[in-house]
């Protein structure tokens, strides 16, 4: 069955067999949701030979809109994940502040300065 046109526009849509995970997803419906990604073969069937992996998601309220925040979180079983959450996510708004400042900083240094208007503040 051919959708539209034949053309891959360059992106390659092959499921990686060896890097498959069955997602569930984990909330106590208040600030934490804890995705624990379990690895599977391809028939569906937990692979132990790796580890699991946990992902750490909140937002935070502000005036504009809920900010997402996320995380993996280094954890090799769930009641370890949850003991890291707030560490993490506390480390990934540090870095997302960090990424805000610089990108505030590099739209001020790039402001267009024409001579005889006045400059916007």
């Amino acid at each position: 069955m051919m959708i539209g046109n034949d053309r891959n526009h360059g992106i390659d849509f092959t499921v990686d067999t060896q890097n498959l995970y069955r997602e569930e997803g984990i909330t106590d419906l208040k600030v934490a949701s804890i995705r624990r990604l379990v690895p599977i073969h391809l028939d569906g069937s937990e692979d132990p030979s790796r580890t699991p992996l946990f992902i750490g998601h909140t937002e935070l309220m502000s005036p504009e809109g809920p900010i997402p925040l996320q995380a993996k979180l280094d954890a090799g079983s769930f009641k370890e994940a949850v003991d890291v959450f707030p560490l993490a996510m506390n480390q990934a708004l540090s870095e997302m502040v960090e990424r805000l400042k610089e990108m505030h900083q590099e739209q001020e240094d790039s402001r267009i300065i024409v001579p005889g208007f006045p400059q916007a503040r």
